[in-house]
């Protein structure tokens, strides 16, 4: 028995195997939306030899018949309507009763007790109804001509090459998947095993590929014919997006899977908000089909399968992680009150339900041999988003009550109980030590979250005598988290797992930057020369991400002329080392085992902190890290975001 399924066996206590509508869907086209209703009446009057006439000919409709014609055709077809759309309304109720029993079934949610639920419970006072049931499906008719014709002028359908492909799906569920475990796993190994990969659900692969692309070597990006990464992901984002625009997918569950690996894209467009957009069209396709509620909560659902319930758990969490996080980098409004879900917490053997049965041969080619424990990792991540959203409800809601001392002590305390992985635990390999180190970065950046807007003010009820102490200890706190995010950052470079980055890790880089930068505001001499040595090493850290990550330019030009704001004379100079002699993400990700994770560890290090003797800032400062902040200023002088670089401004 393999190390995953014993692990899943281990911590699952409930799961079934049991197959189940989803992300395997082929895919099938959109309508054509023409109509098909066209009504002409010949002109009255017309004596069909050129003269007048003056009596309507009786074989010729006058107005009023044709104006009664139509108005009988737009009748019927309007009844013909209403009839359908009230079988819709029985359909439901049917279902709800557990009465349907038809072939290809979608999950319908009928609501809280301000909804249909209401209605339906009227009916059945005596035996409570599921608010999750299957009702059936609408069929979708051909793609038209045209639109089919611009999809594959945009390269839709055409895939990757083999090789290509197999390495964009290893890539995937070695570095995306354990963060983001949104799809079923075994689904789309089995259509690669039967070299049937064109069939799966085109719209998801894109997606997919999209959010793969960051991790594999050059050599495949090379292959197909692209110069970057960059160039890359933007073609198969490009493609990904097209397709939900065009083909209308119908498939909920797809449509949120692709919603959320899409939010992993960022460009100058839009103002880098692309992945608060995609997590929000993620949240409230969740909330339609009622995945943020416990099917069960009423009684036990035999409708919806234990692998339905782990899949849309995933989906949940996922969404509501992404929404955490991305709210604090962006300074936005949290979308999900956990006040309005009961979804019980996800566990382990959640993630692990869909690789049981993968033969052993194809797991040991695309999966990570330690999911298990990257699967507890996740979880982990889980908990720190809860814990996040209490924090921000705590600290930057605009109408928020001034927090009292315990209600702070009382979130603080359940912060400190989080159980962490262990960073430097015998047998680990390179894959698992970075997302535990990730796991970390997350950690710091919540705690930072937590106490920076204590540095300057108290919560309610504190004695006037404290206050100073009370601000001075929550800077000290806030200081020691960014840099312990500098030493892991540290740690990361030094081994040469800074090439297992992902779009998210930059903005945990910058919670420590700005607090840095605080601190340099208000120190002493000496104390101002050690904070700006912690700044330099993020910004080299940054320039390294920055060669795959666009965000991390964004992060990288922002911090550079918030450096020369408060330090005038600070003059960044170019590294004199040889520039073909460092080594960077890109070459170093030739090291990437993607079956194993493993890299070449000291190579990554030695390039990243090769100093001179002028300086250690090999600062490339372009007019395009200085001069693109734009629009997005705005979100990061939002003073519900973390990087509230509002309060950063006004001590300068």
């Amino acid at each position: 028995m393999n190390r995953t399924k014993r692990a899943y066996l281990q911590a699952n206590r409930r799961c079934d195997t049991g197959s189940m509508r989803g992300s395997d869907t082929t895919n099938h086209p959109p309508s054509d939306h023409e109509s098909n209703l066209s009504v002409s009446s010949a002109p009255v009057g017309d004596s069909g030899e050129g003269g007048v006439c003056n009596e309507v000919d009786i074989d010729t409709p006058s107005l009023e018949q044709s104006q009664r014609a139509r108005a009988t055709t737009v009748r019927n077809e309007d009844e013909g309507d209403i009839e359908n759309e009230e079988q819709n309304g029985v359909e439901i109720v049917t279902a709800a009763f557990g009465q349907s029993r038809g072939n290809g079934q979608v999950p319908f949610y009928s609501g809280s007790q301000t909804g249909p639920a209401y209605t339906l419970d009227i009916c059945s006072p005596e035996k409570p109804l599921s608010t999750h049931f299957l009702i059936p499906s609408r069929g979708r008719s051909p793609l038209s001509s045209a639109d089919r014709s611009y999809l594959e002028a945009k390269g839709v359908f055409t895939l990757p090459k083999t090789k290509s492909c197999e390495s964009l799906l290893r890539a995937y569920l070695h570095h995306v998947h354990p963060i983001m475990p949104v799809i079923e796993v075994d689904h789309i190994l089995e259509y690669q095993r039967n070299g049937r990969l064109h069939e799966y659900n085109i719209l998801l692969l894109w997606s997919i590929f999209s959010a793969a692309v960051n991790f594999v070597s050059p050599e495949v990006y090379q292959q197909e014919g692209y110069k970057s990464r960059k160039e890359m992901k933007a073609s198969m984002y490009s493609r990904a997006k097209c397709m939900y625009t065009i083909s209308e997918e119908t498939d909920k569950i797809v449509l949120i899977q692709s919603s959320l690996l899409m939010g992993f894209w960022i460009s100058e467009r839009d103002e880098y908000l692309q992945p608060w957009y995609w997590t929000g069209t993620a949240i409230n396709l969740c909330q339609m089909l009622g995945l943020h509620r416990n099917p069960d909560s009423s009684k036990f659902n035999c409708v919806v399968t234990d692998r339905q319930r782990c899949l849309w758990r995933r989906l949940w969490w996922s969404s509501f992680y992404r929404d955490c996080w991305l709210g604090m980098s962006f300074g936005r409004p949290l979308r999900i009150n956990l006040v309005d879900c009961d979804v019980p917490t996800p566990i382990a053997a959640d993630l692990l339900i869909d690789v049981l049965g993968i033969p052993e041969s194809t797991s040991a080619g695309f999966l990570p041999n330690d999911l298990p424990r990257l699967a507890s990792y996740w979880v982990t991540l889980v908990e720190l988003s809860k814990q996040l959203g209490a924090v921000i409800a705590m600290n930057y809601q605009p109408q928020r009550p001034k927090p009292t001392v315990q209600q702070f002590e009382s979130v603080e305390s359940e912060i400190l109980k989080c159980t962490l992985p262990g960073q430097y635990d015998s047998g680990m390999t390179n894959l698992a030590r970075f997302h535990s180190f990730h796991v970390h970065l997350h950690y710091q950046a919540l705690l930072i979250c937590l106490y920076r807007p204590y540095g300057s003010k108290s919560p309610a009820g504190l004695d006037a005598a404290e206050q100073e102490d009370w601000q001075r200890r929550m800077r000290l706190k806030a200081s020691n988290a960014a840099s312990e995010t500098n030493d892991i950052f540290n740690a990361l470079a030094e081994d040469g797992l800074l090439i297992f980055a992902g779009p998210m890790t930059p903005s945990l880089l910058a919670a420590a930057m700005q607090t840095h930068m605080h601190c340099y505001k208000s120190a002493d001499s000496l104390t101002k020369r050690l904070t700006l040595h912690k700044l330099e090493m993020c910004m080299l850290i940054m320039e390294e991400l920055q060669k795959i990550y666009t965000v991390a330019s964004l992060y990288r030009g922002i911090f550079l002329k918030a450096l020369q704001q408060i330090c005038p004379t600070y003059q960044p100079m170019i590294s004199a080392t040889d520039q073909t002699a460092n080594s960077t993400l890109e070459s170093n990700s030739n090291n990437i085992n993607h079956v194993t994770g493993e890299a070449a560890p000291n190579q990554a290090a030695a390039g990243i902190f090769h100093t001179t003797n002028n300086s250690t800032f090999p600062v490339n400062a372009s007019e395009n890290e200085t001069g693109f902040l734009g629009d997005f200023m705005g979100s990061l002088f939002d003073e519900t975001s973390i990087f509230s670089f509002g309060d950063l401004w006004n001590v300068m």
